[in-house]
């Protein structure tokens, strides 16, 4: 493997401009940056549950990690094309799998737990962000349809992995409990 970057910074990002895979310069305010941006964010997220979860993190975490590298190369490299049908359906097993294992859900959870869930609920959130700045620049420039089936898939996942991370260790889910109607 040859040296990516040899050193970390250029100062060409000094003018508010970055540089996609093409060789293009967009501004660092571009709906296309902006949604790089919570792609990294997202990704980072995962990381930090995979570090909460320990051993116990669920293997998938880890392949949407590549996955969301993929989803980038895609977006530095307008018109390019990285994920396929079977991506989502890897989502799509994923989440049969290990919704399958749970009991129904009645009720809407709130978002915490200990810090492994609590974060997947974070990063569900985010990834809730990264879809909507993938639709809004869709609106303006052609993207890959699997792309977005992928990060909407990813974020039904993410909420089922927090359900699962919620059980570790005798653990529960925590429900919204309602006011009554006035």
């Amino acid at each position: 493997m040859t040296d990516r970057l040899t050193r970390i910074y250029t100062r060409r990002g000094d003018d508010g401009t970055t540089g996609l895979a093409d060789g293009g310069r967009l501004s660092k305010d571009s709906r296309r940056i902006e949604a790089l941006g919570c792609l990294d964010e997202l990704n980072s997220l995962i990381g930090v549950v995979i570090a909460h979860a320990g051993p116990a993190a669920p293997v998938e975490l880890v392949e949407v990690q590549h996955q969301l590298f993929e989803v980038g190369a895609e977006l530095a490299a307008p018109g390019a094309k990285r994920l396929q049908a079977g991506d989502v359906g890897s989502l799509e097993q994923a989440l049969d799998h290990h919704n399958g294992r749970l009991p129904p859900l009645r009720e809407f959870i709130l978002p915490g737990g200990d810090l492994a869930t609590a974060h997947c609920h974070l990063a569900r959130s985010v990834c809730r962000r990264a879809e909507r700045r993938l639709v809004e620049l869709g609106r303006s420039e052609a993207l890959n349809p699997e792309t977005l089936r992928y990060i909407n898939r990813l974020s039904d996942l993410l909420f089922v992995l927090a359900r699962v991370l919620a059980r570790r260790d005798d653990g529960r889910e925590v429900y919204w409990q309602p006011k009554p109607p006035t």
